[in-house]
């Protein structure tokens, strides 16, 4: 048995690597990272989203490779007010939100938008889960 400890990284595949490099900067704060052979990445704390050109994917690949197939979810210590302000300031449509939902650790509380390919993005302030039991 693997027992998986975290994400490492994830691919988007993407129209337009400068125009997903720029909306990522801008809306989510993410660093552009080239690596190995001109690649291009994005980087957010720990992790990076690797970024692959429509119809010119680095193999081996997935076997669907599209653009707008993703829904993602981004934790943020930013309030979720003021994410919502920057991600409308930045001349996004919000989709949904605030909600409340459920993530990997316990609940949250997010907003959703889409990136220029049409990918779901959420983003999510974690919670404390009340424990109390009266």
């Amino acid at each position: 048995m693997i027992y998986v400890k975290k994400l490492d990284h994830l691919v988007l595949t993407v129209r337009d690597i400068d125009c997903s490099v720029q909306f990522y900067k801008v809306v989510l704060g993410m660093e552009q990272e080239i690596f190995s052979e001109g690649r291009v990445a994005l980087k957010f704390g720990s992790q990076k989203l690797n970024l692959h050109l429509y119809h010119h994917e680095f193999s081996p690949h997935a076997n669907a490779p599209t653009p707008g197939s993703a829904d993602l979810c981004f934790i943020t210590e930013t309030e979720l007010k003021t994410a919502i302000d920057h991600v409308r300031a930045c001349g996004v449509e919000v989709v949904e939100g605030p909600v409340r939902r459920t993530g990997a650790n316990g609940p949250l509380l997010s907003f959703y938008f889409r990136d220029p390919d049409g990918n779901l993005i959420e983003v999510s302030n974690e919670l404390r889960s009340d424990i109390s039991q009266g």
